[in-house]
């Protein structure tokens, strides 16, 4: 018999991928075009269309038996909408319904699947990567935004609403600047590579060229530019804020760290661990397990499948 293949689309702000995913959680006939952020809606879901047009002209796509789909969030698992903070054009969007009508899914009834993209990271990260054998983690993705998922209990845990442990957007600072999700002092406002570009270039950071990117910002701070240093410092103060608050809500063992930002390496995770030091300060909190996500940037599309396992 074939192996199973599973449809994954993986949404965000800056890209939207797909590829079609095997048991095993190995990617096939992988694709990706950019997200049109700003466009109107229909804009946007036009991309997702190619994306999975693409994906319906392999010759396996035969062997598909199901679409999972992460998308950054917020989402809304009732009603099957979405309303990502950074695509202002998709507010309460009827993701799963129009994924559902493309006529290679419709065609074939197949059923579809949909979960913020902490959670789908989080799904990945346990099944096949550095969240593995954990009973209670937390699973983030620091990258256009900042998304979290949980691990509880040895089984990953959305909620009712599919929103459980969306860590970008718990408040971290009391008085901070509003938040395109209307509040205030978000740690994706502080912690996003968004933001650590941002915070840089009014500090006075003068990029070498054109890219004025978290990448590029990671590359002056690897250079010993100490305003690149203090934005990754800062951003870093921020995490571990928000890591050690949730550590302490839901007890947990074991925290994974992926997505852009998470590619600077210890220029993140250094000053992470200093801070943790700071702010996760009982007992049973003070030794966490904090670990670099394993699966890069595939950990959307892996955790997409892992929806429909």
């Amino acid at each position: 018999m074939p192996t199973p293949l599973y449809a994954a689309i993986d949404i965000g702000g800056t890209k939207i991928a797909g590829a079609l995913v095997d048991d095993d959680g190995q990617l096939h006939h992988r694709t990706q075009l950019p997200t049109p952020a700003e466009d109107p809606a229909e804009a946007v879901f036009a991309t997702v269309r190619k994306v999975l047009d693409a994906l319906t002209t392999s010759p396996d796509w035969p062997d598909v038996t199901a679409v999972g789909i992460g998308s950054a969030g917020p989402v809304d698992l009732v009603e099957g909408t979405v309303s990502p903070v950074n695509i202002p054009g998709w507010r309460g969007f009827p993701l799963l319904a129009e994924v559902a009508a493309h006529p290679a899914v419709a065609t074939r009834r197949m059923p579809v699947h949909l979960a913020g993209d902490g959670v789908a990271m989080a799904a990945a990260e346990h099944w096949r990567g550095a969240a593995r054998g954990a009973a209670n983690a937390l699973c983030l993705v620091v990258s256009t935004g900042v998304g979290a998922g949980l691990v509880l209990d040895g089984s990953v845990r959305p909620g009712p609403s599919g929103n459980a442990g969306h860590l970008g957007h718990i408040t971290v600072e009391l008085d901070g600047a509003p938040c395109p999700c209307g509040s205030r002092g978000c740690l994706e406002g502080i912690a996003s590579g968004t933001a650590i570009a941002r915070r840089a270039l009014a500090e006075g950071w003068q990029p070498a060229g054109k890219d004025r990117s978290a990448r590029a910002v990671a590359e002056a701070a690897a250079a010993g530019d100490p305003i690149a240093l203090a934005s990754f410092d800062r951003a870093a103060q921020a995490l571990a804020a928000g890591i050690a608050a949730t550590a302490t809500l839901v007890d947990l063992d074991r925290v994974v760290v992926g997505g852009g930002v998470a590619a600077a390496g210890e220029l993140l995770f250094t000053p992470l661990a200093h801070h943790l030091t700071r702010y996760a300060a009982l007992p049973y909190v003070r030794d966490l397990d904090v670990r670099h996500a394993e699966l890069g940037t595939d950990a959307g599309l892996i955790g997409a499948a892992a929806l429909c396992r």
